[in-house]
């Protein structure tokens, strides 16, 4: 199981942590390799790898509420490579392998669980 370094901040659930939240400690694997380093701030993709993972809590920096300008910029870039992905796959027919690649690219970067 992983699990998160403590000495400072607010333990939160995965399921509370947000896109702009700050990690106030690294968060380490139960070999100790560091997944993240302790002032990261939390994106979406961080999130849905971090879930797959199977981390249940983090510690963030409890006085760094979620930056509405940098979710605004995570908002657009996001929108920007799902952009991406639709005129890379344009002539892809609907019905095959590269239909269901598009597929799971799209949930990947829309930050949801495939």
């Amino acid at each position: 199981m992983i699990e998160s370094m403590s000495e400072s901040g607010g333990e939160i659930s995965m399921e509370q942590a947000q896109e702009g939240m700050v990690l106030a400690q690294a968060l380490s694997d139960a070999s100790g390799a560091v997944l993240l380093a302790r002032g990261a701030t939390l994106t979406a993709a961080s999130l849905t790898a971090l879930r797959r993972r199977n981390v249940e809590r983090c510690h963030i920096v409890m006085d760094a509420v979620p930056d509405p300008a940098a979710q605004a910029h995570a908002e657009q870039e996001r929108v920007r490579r799902l952009e991406r992905l639709a005129v890379l796959f344009r002539t892809t027919p609907p019905d095959s392998a590269g239909a269901q690649l598009l597929s799971l690219l799209q949930r990947y970067r829309q930050g949801s669980g495939a």
